[in-house]
């Protein structure tokens, strides 16, 4: 199954690539300098990724964002992914509170709730 990834660096430096591998093995392969784009910029770390049915539809999102790197695109992209599973599959830090109310609405006092109106 392709996978098309975005790795980053120290310096936020992106690459955008696409692997019919494993993610560790074609990160592994970047760190290791074996891929001439990347060579410069270790260590590479994963960002984002995401699965194809094929190599062709891998291909087509890796363009389309490739002609977005370093614009606005491509930066909203990057932020919407940073809020996605992105591929994970159990909850990351985050907590459902339900219908639970804020905590200034359980601290208020009930009298002033309504303006002094009991």
């Amino acid at each position: 199954m392709p996978i098309l990834y975005i790795l980053v660096n120290g310096t936020e430096k992106h690459y955008v690539g696409i692997t019919a591998l494993s993610v560790e093995e074609r990160l592994r392969r970047h760190n290791k300098g074996e891929v001439r784009s990347t060579r410069s910029g270790k260590p590479w770390f994963v960002k984002y990724t995401a699965y194809y049915e094929n190599m062709t539809e891998a291909r087509m999102q890796e363009k389309k964002i490739k002609s977005w790197h370093s614009g606005n695109a491509f930066k909203r992209f990057l932020v919407k992914a940073g809020r996605s599973s992105n591929g994970r599959t159990t909850d990351s830090e985050s907590v459902y509170l339900g219908s639970n109310p804020s905590l200034p609405a359980l601290t208020r006092n009930k009298e002033s709730a309504f303006g002094g109106v009991k």
